[in-house]
């Protein structure tokens, strides 16, 4: 597979569909190819004395072959050059996880059938392919029977960790090739609106939260701006909780891209809250990145 290959999971529902027509929309974008999966997910350890018997095991590959030619052809009508249909015997999250390991971008549609999204409980193909994926993924989301406004904006949550500057960067990238804005997005909940100390060797005087959650994500855009000249940049700064701010902005966005887990994360869970209530929750599709070990 090429390093560069976008993988879709395919699972024969419509939502698996309105991935196939994004995921096919960007590897013509990126002149890229188009990976599309579907796993037969054959258990490892089985539930009585017999395993699957060969009629359903036939049964079960039928459906699957059926489900990526219907994909295959939708993604070459949607403008898709390059295309490979995978079957494999593996469960959704294992597949799509271990096709990762050699893709630039693996894209789940928002809920399937037996397979790639039913429910988003922890421990369900989205939050274990967001968790663990080796490059990032795309939940599609929103209402994807009009295509996006190239006006709309690309989102990125800042939150000054480690991942956030990753996602920041993949944010301009996004924009720059879209042709669109981007909006730099920074909320906050645990902090005084007025700061009782006042920094006067950095700053000067006293000045708000606010103001200086402003200076530290400018700060945090500058260098990027300079190695994508051509992205409009709107920065937002605001007291709230971040899903929330996130929330309301993906409404009205062509796509948002935030890291796994942010600064205030808990190291047992797979998604952070922030990455989690968007992949369930929002308007557009959601690009989803995750610090390797």
């Amino acid at each position: 597979m090429n390093h560069d290959a976008i993988v879709v999971g395919i699972d024969g529902s419509e939502h698996a569909l309105r991935a196939v027509l994004w995921g096919a929309a960007e590897a013509a974008r990126r002149h890229s190819s188009l990976v599309l999966l579907h796993a037969l997910g054959y258990p490892r350890h089985y539930v009585g004395a017999w395993p699957p018997s060969h009629e359903l095991r036939a049964k079960l590959t039928e459906r699957g072959e059926a489900a990526l030619i219907a994909a295959r052809d939708a993604a070459v009508e949607a403008g898709a050059v390059r295309v490979e249909t995978r079957l494999v015997k593996e469960n959704p999250p294992e597949a799509l996880i271990e096709a990762s390991r050699t893709a630039g971008m693996v894209v789940l549609g928002v809920s399937g059938h037996d397979g790639f999204l039913v429910g988003l409980a922890l421990g369900s193909t989205a939050v274990q392919t967001t968790a663990h994926a080796h490059c990032p993924v795309v939940v599609v989301r929103g209402q994807d029977d009009l295509p996006p406004s190239p006006q709309a904006p690309v989102v990125v949550g800042v939150d000054g960790s480690p991942l956030s500057e990753a996602a920041l960067g993949i944010a301009f990238e996004e924009a720059d090739q879209r042709e669109a804005p981007l909006l730099a997005v920074h909320a906050w909940y645990d902090t005084e609106a007025i700061v009782d100390v006042i920094d006067v060797a950095r700053y000067g005087t006293a000045i708000t939260a606010a103001e200086i959650e402003q200076v530290v994500l400018a700060e945090r855009i500058a260098g990027w701006s300079e190695k994508y000249p051509d992205v409009l940049v709107r920065r937002v700064v605001k007291r709230d909780k971040p899903r929330r701010t996130l929330l309301e902005l993906s409404q009205s966005a062509q796509l948002i891209v935030v890291g796994s887990r942010g600064r205030g994360g808990f190291a047992g869970l797979l998604l952070g809250s922030t990455s989690q209530a968007l992949v369930q929750h929002a308007g557009c599709p959601v690009m989803v990145l995750r610090q390797e070990a």
